[in-house]
């Protein structure tokens, strides 16, 4: 697999990634596992950095045996008087992953690293170093942001595929130098199993890598971290985590399909019917896996806000943790809805202390797409809108509350991101068209997936106002990455204007759609 040449600020020293990916993959994939045979830890899952601030960033890396970690920095590729961290030893109770902080570090400023893995009985044997590079948030405006976003990633089958590239969408989303990559859920599909071949509509055969762990759904600990694993195969992933940093949310199929807290499964292809036994196997699997320090604290929170500079807020949501089980949706009083009481407190408190120029809400489910879900059978639903244009109903109803609570407290600003729908498309909300009025009309945007199925764009719920106005989407279901309709959205907020643009982009990059907001004003 090929890359286009990345802009000089995220180039790294790619050699010695590509040589520790090698030592761990299986011999059947082209590995080369000399180094591993010497006794030496491998780093072949590559890196990541998260939770970037204007003076610390954490450091993701995973091990093939017991390790100590250690990161080194350096404002340069050649690492002359590097600085050293000491980070913790990785072991079997998390999978051999683990995360080091680093801080005091300068703002607005390229951050180079490179992750050590020493034996723990002998410091001095360590394996190949692994590098990669992130700035730091400047706290400078006129430097502006860039960031992009997406989401679902091996879905409905359709894995890593070598005769095609694999992950090609993240070179694309490399050349653009994002500060960061905003992952709005589905990074795993841990109730879509991999087979090696998948027979396409015009004869063509799709091809899959494949492991053991992808061969069925996942149930147990084990089988969940192999799912996160392997996307990590993928040398175009590997690539652009070591390049770009994240912040990553989840949404459902990290666990299994339209999943709810409470639920009991009657899908026949599991042994373990407990969601929630699931969603707490899925949850460790899923924080070993990302640099995201809140999974770690005790409440083990996936909703927080990432500040980024003097432009813009990300304000994280969890639309599964804390919802309510789906229904018909039709009910007069919601108080738990989609975020439950407490998120949703949180986030009007964060929204009202925020003295960002943009808010961006990151929302693992669209607003106003009517999403089902019939899975036993029932016209249940699955997001938000139930496809009654009249007053909010069930969990619009939280969103209501919501919307008005940025209205009166004349919050601007707010632009909503997300994916989770397979397609690319731009929804405009207005009281105007709506049948709910006390709100200030803003911007949704959608784009996904990165690397799954793509299907048929949804019926719109006319409650908050919402026109389409882009979509770009298949008229059949399940359309494979192979006939194109995946996609990634690129924000860039104008560190002198302060405009935000939005330009929603196919997966080699190409521009379909473009929006400018100004800053200050309402509506748009």
């Amino acid at each position: 697999m090929s890359h286009r040449p990345l802009p000089g600020r995220r180039s790294v020293l790619r050699g010695s990634l590509a040589a520790s990916a090698a030592l761990t993959l299986p011999v059947g994939l082209g590995a080369a596992p000399a180094l591993a045979l010497s006794g030496r830890p491998g780093a072949g899952w590559g890196v990541q950095t998260g939770d970037v601030t204007a003076d610390s960033g954490l450091v993701w890396v995973r091990s093939d045996r017991p390790a100590r970690m250690i990161v080194e920095t350096s404002a340069t590729e050649s690492f002359r008087n590097p600085r050293r961290w000491r980070g913790p030893l990785l072991g079997a109770g998390t999978d051999f992953t683990g995360t080091t902080r680093l801080h005091g570090l300068p703002s607005g400023q390229e951050i180079h690293y490179r992750v050590l893995l020493a034996d723990p009985e002998d410091p001095r044997r360590t394996g190949e170093p692994v590098t990669g590079s992130f700035r730091t948030v400047s706290s400078r405006r006129r430097d502006g942001v860039r960031f992009v976003w997406s989401g679902d990633l091996a879905g409905q089958g359709w894995g890593i595929n070598p005769e095609l590239g694999g992950y090609r969408i993240y070179d694309a989303m490399a050349a653009l130098d994002p500060d960061f990559f905003l992952c709005s859920g589905d990074n795993v599909y841990a109730d879509g199993p991999i087979s090696e071949t998948v027979a396409l509509p015009d004869g063509r055969t799709w091809r899959n890598v494949t492991t053991e762990e992808k061969a069925k759904v996942a149930e147990t600990l084990a089988e969940f971290r192999g799912n996160f694993r392997y996307n990590l195969l993928d040398e175009n992933l590997r690539a652009f985590n070591a390049r770009v940093p994240s912040i990553i949310q989840w949404d459902d199929h990290e666990v299994t399909n339209n999943w709810y807290p409470g639920e009991i499964l009657t899908d026949a292809r599991y042994t373990e019917k407990s969601v929630d036994v699931l969603a707490a196997r899925a949850r460790q699997a899923f924080s070993e896996y990302f640099p995201i320090s809140t999974l770690r604290r005790p409440d083990g929170r996936v909703h927080r806000v990432q500040h980024h500079g003097p432009l813009l807020d990300v304000f994280v949501l969890d639309m599964r943790t804390y919802r309510n089980a789906n229904s018909p949706d039709d009910q007069s009083t919601d108080a738990q809805g989609i975020l439950g009481e407490e998120q949703l407190a949180w986030l009007k408190r964060e929204l009202s202390r925020s003295r960002a120029v943009w808010k961006v809400i990151a929302s693992d489910m669209p607003l106003g797409l009517v999403v089902p879900d019939t899975g036993d059978g029932k016209p249940n639903i699955e997001a938000v809108a139930q496809g009654d244009p009249g007053a909010p109903l069930g969990r619009e109803l939280q969103i209501a509350e919501l919307l008005r609570f940025v209205k009166h407290r004349r919050i601007t600003g707010t632009v909503w991101l997300t994916a989770d729908v397979h397609y690319t498309s731009a929804q405009h909300y207005d009281p105007s068209r709506a049948a709910f009025k006390d709100f200030a009309p803003f911007w949704e945007f959608v784009s996904g997936p990165l690397n799954a199925g793509a299907f048929p764009s949804n019926t719109l719920d006319g409650t908050f106002g919402p026109e389409r106005v882009f979509v770009k989407a298949p008229t059949t279901a399940n359309v494979s990455p192979a006939d194109g309709y995946q996609f990634f959205g690129e924000v860039d907020i104008d560190g002198d204007s302060g405009e935000l643009t939005v330009r929603l982009r196919e997966q080699d990059g190409t521009v379909l759609f473009t929006k400018a907001l100004q800053p200050g004003r309402v509506g748009q």
